[in-house]
């Protein structure tokens, strides 16, 4: 960990609040490119870590020409969606191909508590850069390494995406309208769980470090991430053989609990226990309509299919199919669980994310504003930040290079004449 003092000198250079985040003086070396380890090291850098990243000076993270493009004149345009992944950072190039530029990152490494990287199993020691190397160099190392399919097993050398992950992990061939083909989960799921896994790993692993000065390996696969998001489907499968199959809105279980169309578009309602289909029935049902329909009074599980599909759910369909979203909302939201199905821009405008401040905005000089996601994680006392900016191209190479490493003013020259920076 870095004193106060130097972070502090190190944060200003990034335009960064060195306030008192929860993982303050902690340093994470970044050496990801494209999402899942960009979005770990980033969730690091808004609980307060100094994430530095390392790009190469010629090959930088390619998500840095991904749409869409902030604009100003005489400037190269600066991608929005870097910036989002990238937030809170100080950012370097270093050639790791290069003799110096190793012996640079090793520099880092040894000033470090983390370092972050999502390069497909044996990449790093290939480089001569790989965990064993980076741990004889700094013992209390916490070396995570996201990757498709984890740095074990049959498939640990395969190329992947997202999209792999969701098809090897069980995922894509759950997804989609009932009794049609599998659909993809419209968002890259596999590398947004692989982040977040990767992040908790991390904070055990820097925990078990600041006890026993260990550091260790953080493994984590897109693959296994997206297995866990399969709800019951494992322990469906065997316990009882069953293997699961496109539902469309449909829970494989319990009813109603899905989407229903109304006058302007859609809401989830999922009225299915005892107290909240019995709310439902006394907001939407006619007077009587029960009376003689005990079977309609049973908790939703209870339902069997054929009263479901016969009786339950076109009475549902009825109840929604005259009233807006709003109505919806106003009639029962606060009382069962009713919620419009919302597009981003209802979304960003949301006045309970505004009330989370869960929309931020961030200030690109000449660039303008630019609004991102902001934290899901709320601590009362050290609270996140998400309003810092992404970094441009090594923007921080030589004050980082000069107030952590020690690089004098010539050094630094050699190396960027030398192309290793």
């Amino acid at each position: 960990m870095i004193d106060d003092e130097l972070r502090a000198r190190l944060e200003s250079l990034g335009g960064l609040d060195a306030g008192p985040g929860s993982l303050a003086g902690v340093v994470v070396i970044d050496v990801t490119r494209v999402v899942a380890g960009p979005y770990c090291s980033m969730i690091l850098a808004d609980l307060g870590a100094t994430v530095i990243k390392v790009e190469h000076p010629d090959d930088p993270d390619y998500t840095r020409t991904f749409p869409p493009m902030l604009e100003r004149d005489g400037a190269d345009a600066f991608s929005g969606f870097f910036a989002q992944y990238n937030r809170n950072k100080l950012g370097v190039t270093l050639n790791l191909r290069h003799p110096e530029g190793k012996v640079a990152l090793e520099r880092l490494v040894a000033q470090a508590d983390v370092l972050v990287e999502n390069f497909r199993p044996g990449t790093m020691d290939r480089l001569g850069l790989g965990h064993e190397r980076l741990r004889e160099v700094n013992p209390r190392l916490v070396y995570a390494a996201l990757s498709g399919y984890g740095q074990s097993g049959p498939y640990r050398g395969r190329p992947a995406y997202d999209n792999s992950a969701q098809a090897t992990g069980g995922l894509w061939s759950m997804n989609g309208p009932a009794g049609g083909p599998p659909t993809r989960v419209g968002t890259i799921i596999g590398d947004l769980a692989a982040s977040l896994y990767g992040v908790i790993g991390v904070l055990a692993a820097v925990r078990h470090a600041e006890r026993t000065g260990e550091g260790q390996l953080v493994d984590v696969s897109q693959q296994d991430s997206v297995l866990t998001l399969t709800e019951n489907a494992v322990v469906s499968y065997t316990t009882e053989g069953i293997v699961p199959e496109p539902l469309g809105n449909q829970h494989p279980f319990v009813r109603p609990y899905e989407l229903f169309a109304c006058q302007d578009g859609f809401v989830f309602f999922g009225g299915y226990t005892d107290k909240f289909w019995k709310i439902s029935c006394e907001i939407f049902g006619a007077p009587g309509e029960f009376d003689d329909n005990p079977d309609l009074q049973k908790m939703g599980t209870r339902f069997d299919d054929v009263v479901y599909a016969e009786r339950v759910k076109p009475m549902v369909e009825r109840w929604f199919a005259s009233r807006t979203k709003a109505e919806l909302e106003a009639l029962a939201g606060d009382l069962v669980p009713l919620s419009a199905v919302k597009d981003i821009a209802e979304v960003v405008a949301d006045p309970q994310i505004a009330a989370r401040d869960m929309v931020v905005d961030a200030e690109y000089a000449g660039y303008g504003s630019l609004r991102t996601f902001g934290s899901p994680v709320k601590l009362d006392r050290t609270p996140p930040r998400a309003r810092g900016i992404a970094p441009d191209t090594g923007e921080h190479t030589a004050a980082i290079f000069r107030d952590l490493l020690g690089y004098t003013p010539e050094e630094i020259d050699e190396l960027r004449a030398a192309g290793t920076i």
